[in-house]
């Protein structure tokens, strides 16, 4: 069984706590910790459907099963890290300061761009896009990659998006659009996040 120290925590969601994997640095375990089982269930099915699908995984962590631990059932993926070792901070932390928006202002509008594209093409479906469910992996300090940690997957009854391409479009469209809005409302006072990164971004 994996102890799970407090000290190694690196996120926590309403539902859910993250933390690094004991025995390998560059993988985490998310665990439920508040009524969390229906999403955990799944967020995995989705991943394992992905797998099937044999996608590229570059703007998405990867799964790799299961383990006990001593907060129960463990799911264990790819950890995000900066290209100087540190664990990435989620695109919340950029926008929240304007000074760091200002310092990474391009590699955070790049990597947003790209991760719009990513998902289109590959058709992924997510519940919903939020910047904390973001991680912004810095490469250097210009350029970095967008990773969706959480909110992965697809609830409808019949989800039909997930397998024809062009119903994902129009779904992941409006989820787009919503993503958009959510920035314009949290982020008034972060202008150049508003002018500079927003303007650019819509569907």
């Amino acid at each position: 069984m994996i102890e799970l120290k407090p000290e190694a925590m690196v996120g926590k969601g309403l539902h859910r706590e993250c933390y690094i994997h004991p025995d390998n640095p560059n993988r985490c375990i998310k665990v439920v910790v508040l009524r969390g089982e229906e999403e955990t269930r799944r967020e995995q099915a989705y991943y394992k459907f992905l797998q099937k699908r044999q996608i590229t995984w570059e703007m998405l962590p990867q799964f790799y099963g299961v383990e006990p631990t001593s907060m129960g059932p463990g799911a264990v993926f790819d950890l995000v890290r900066d290209s100087d070792g540190e664990v990435g901070k989620t695109f919340e932390h950029y926008f929240e300061s304007s000074e760091l928006t200002e310092q990474n202002l391009q590699g955070l509008l790049t990597s947003l761009q790209a991760l719009k594209v990513y998902l289109f093409s590959q058709n992924i479906i997510t519940m919903s896009i939020k910047p904390k469910n973001i991680i912004y992996q810095r490469r250097d300090e210009q350029t970095g990659i967008a990773v969706i940690i959480d909110n992965i997957g697809n609830s409808d009854a019949l989800p039909l998006a997930s397998y024809c391409h062009r119903l994902g479009k129009i779904k992941m469209t409006r989820k787009w659009a919503k993503f958009i809005r959510l920035l314009q409302k949290d982020y008034p006072e972060n202008t150049l996040l508003q002018r500079h990164i927003i303007s650019k971004l819509s569907v």
